[in-house]
């Protein structure tokens, strides 16, 4: 019979995944960072070679890896897991810590390293110059499909958590005007002083945070209580703006202030468990794992792993690595505590979600997930307690609901999409402390608002990288009509070309009209599938199209590690995973392209829109799932022809242009120093003394 099993003290699983993060971390990423990638802070990062000030610019790496973990932990590690809770604790516990440690990890490591060592470009660029033009070309296609399912899906969950909440919307206004001022003090007024700046930035947001309230019971409440449609306007409209901004005026300082208060959070949840210890009600398995849940239908694999992305593995990081990441990057040891560490990190997050979903009764839990009739009744709820207990013996009726409600203040009745269950459950955990149950309400509204504060970020960093994928492809195309550039050929031509060339293609050239413009179509692009969707199939939908682009990415790791690394096997650190996550993701695709075709004929005539959105689905996901295999069979033709190569010592060191002319081709190391300076740099001897260093290195 399910549910009757012996609780399990969630200190346990706590204690047990603290472990193997911090195992995973200290060898692991060790090992990806002295062996595989040869960390090597006297090679100049692109944040300094090419700086613009507008989005390559040197970060002191707290910030940075503050901005890092904002971007990668939108809402993934927080709703996967309160969505995947309904196959039980152990399929979510089980993959989110191998899914980190051994995959997730490396995935942002190995991108991020590439793109750094490749001038801070994009996932998109790096398989063209590493795999072949078919692949760069494709990817580039298959990372704005992906980008617009993810930021469209991501949007809805902060849409249904900011809707009518004028104290969740009071506390997002007051972060910006706080980052604005944290930026233009550790820039402008006192540059450097961080410490300074983080004091007044956290000030004013904390002041926003316990001001939220007293603002919501004012007469000024309503002016910020907007309705869902108007907040779907809202959004890109505000993404538009925070990615053409330069990055250290709001992206970076709102996302460095905004990573205090997710982190605190995480860590008052973590001191929540151990001293509460909550007991986790959630069985370790329930019978949903053979299909028919209520938050995915579908069995607990494959779809364990594509509801749970972030937190994991996920491939939306693949675009903030080789995205606003390495164009602001101080040294390349930064790399494994942003690369690996964030990971590690936003893997905890997940557990801490998990938990507190499964702290829940099960009754309770899918009362609040199971979504309500036209009358506003729970009928669906009741049919699936009537059929647990008949089929499965598996009591499912709500023990504690009534005392929610009243502790939250609000109706949870049919409230899906995750962020509701969270907050309920994180609620729970911290009103079991000392003197915290009178003030339930208080926690549950903080976190809606933390947890809209985790997507906002996605939001803006996502619409940047976006605009980076459409600015190179029309940099490239410009580049290549006037014969400047041929990228993703391996002539020496291409190699000994002086970097001047490259900065044609990427900064301190900003052309403020096509980062607008390029803005605006990206917005435009998800904003229209936000309005249009919900959450249901949104969901689902980002789940795949996030893990197909991982597979992407891994096959681009594997790629890079092949070319780059001092031992081929270490590309065996991104193939497994790489393999792992294609079939599942493949399954995945095709089940349901099945199911949403299938739920088209049961819609009832005349409701053109679920129609609609159904079949656009299908069609995006069949399109990517086609995308992918083309670049696996390419990916798998550049494997080949390498490994059929004799190994050399040369290029296996870094690849921009200025280091690419030490594979043999006859430029000496004076030409390269007067080529560095002739690109305006000032700083060509210490340009060719880092650069003999390299050669040195290879032969």
């Amino acid at each position: 019979m399910w549910g009757t099993d012996d609780a399990m003290n969630s200190m346990w699983l706590v204690l047990g995944a603290a472990a193997a993060f911090a195992v995973a971390y200290r060898y692991y990423s060790a090992f990806l960072a002295t062996k595989v990638a040869v960390l090597d802070n006297s090679l100049s990062t692109p944040a300094h070679r090419l700086r613009d000030g507008v989005d390559y610019h040197p970060t002191n790496k707290y910030v940075l890896f503050g901005h890092h973990f904002a971007a990668i932990a939108g809402p993934g590690p927080l709703i996967g897991p309160v969505l995947a809770a309904q196959w039980g604790y152990l399929p979510g516990y089980l993959w989110i810590i191998i899914g980190a440690c051994l995959a997730g990890g490396v995935h942002d490591f190995i991108t991020l390293w590439a793109s750094v060592r490749e001038d801070g470009m994009s996932l998109s660029k790096i398989a063209r110059n590493n795999i072949g033009p078919l692949s760069g070309l494709v990817t580039s296609f298959a990372t704005l499909f992906i980008v617009i399912a993810i930021l469209s899906s991501v949007a809805l969950v902060v849409v249904k958590a900011l809707g009518h909440s004028s104290w969740g919307m009071f506390t997002i206004v007051v972060t910006i005007p706080a980052a604005l001022l944290t930026g233009f003090w550790m820039y402008k007024v006192r540059p450097g002083k961080v410490g300074e700046a983080t004091a007044i930035g956290v000030a004013i947001v904390f002041g926003g945070v316990f001001l939220g309230k007293p603002f919501a019971d004012s007469a000024w409440g309503p002016t910020l209580a907007f309705r869902e449609d108007t907040l779907k306007v809202m959004l890109p409209a505000y993404a538009v703006i925070a990615s053409i901004l330069p990055v250290w005026v709001l992206m970076c300082p709102r996302d460095y202030l905004s990573s205090y208060l997710k982190i605190g959070v995480i860590v008052v949840l973590a001191v929540g468990i151990f001293v509460a210890h909550p007991t986790l009600k959630m069985p370790a398995t329930t019978y949903f794992t053979a299909g028919g849940g209520p938050n995915n239908s579908g069995a607990v694999w494959p779809f364990v792993c594509i509801v749970i992305m972030c937190g994991s593995l996920s491939g939306f990081h693949a675009l903030i690595a080789s995205g606003t990441t390495p164009k602001m990057l101080y040294r390349e040891s930064d790399i494994r505590p942003i690369g690996y560490g964030a990971m590690v990190l936003e893997g905890f997050v997940a557990l801490t979600a998990l938990v507190a979903a499964c702290a829940l009764e099960p009754g309770d839990y899918f009362k609040i997930n199971m979504p309500l009739d036209r009358g506003g009744n729970p009928a669906a709820y009741a049919a699936l307690v009537e059929k647990a207990q008949a089929e499965h013996g598996w009591d499912l009726e709500a023990r504690e609901f009534a005392v929610l409600e009243e502790g939250t203040q609000e109706q949870l009745a049919g409230r899906t999409g995750g962020a509701v269950t969270l907050a309920v459950g994180m609620a729970k955990v911290f009103s079991n402390l000392p003197g915290m149950k009178l003030v339930m309400a208080y926690w549950y509204h903080f976190v809606i608002m933390f947890e809209a504060l985790f997507i906002l970020t996605l939001l803006e960093t996502g619409t940047r990288v976006a605009r980076f994928v459409f600015q190179e492809a029309v940099a490239q195309f410009s580049a290549g009509r006037n014969g400047t550039a041929n990228a993703g050929s391996d002539s020496e031509a291409t190699r000994c070309e002086p970097a001047k060339s490259n900065k044609k293609l990427i900064g301190r050239n900003v052309n403020w009209t096509r980062n607008v413009v390029m803005s605006l179509l990206t917005c435009a692009a998800w904003g229209s599938l936000l309005y249009i969707g919900d959450i249901s199939t949104l969901w689902r939908m980002l789940g795949i199209a996030n893990q197909l682009l991982a597979a992407i990415a891994l096959a681009v790791g594997t790629t890079y590690i092949l070319k780059h690394a001092t031992k081929r096997r270490y590309a065996l650190c991104t193939f497994i995973p790489f393999v792992g996550v294609l079939v599942t993701v493949f399954v995945a695709g095709v089940l349901s392209i099945e199911g949403w075709w299938g739920e088209i004929a049961k819609i009832p005539a005349g409701q053109y829109t679920p129609v609609f959105l159904r079949q656009m689905m299908c069609a995006l996901t069949g399109v990517l799932l086609i995308l992918t295999c083309v670049i696996t069979v390419d990916a798998a033709r550049r494997w080949r022809e390498m490994i059929r190569q004799p190994a050399t010592a040369h290029g296996r060191s870094p690849t921009s242009p200025w280091q690419k002319s030490l594979d043999g081709h006859g430029m000496v190391i004076a030409d390269l120093a007067v080529a560095v300076t002739e690109d305006g740099d000032g700083d060509g001897p210490a340009e060719a003394g880092r650069a003999r260093r390299v050669m040195d290195r290879g032969q």
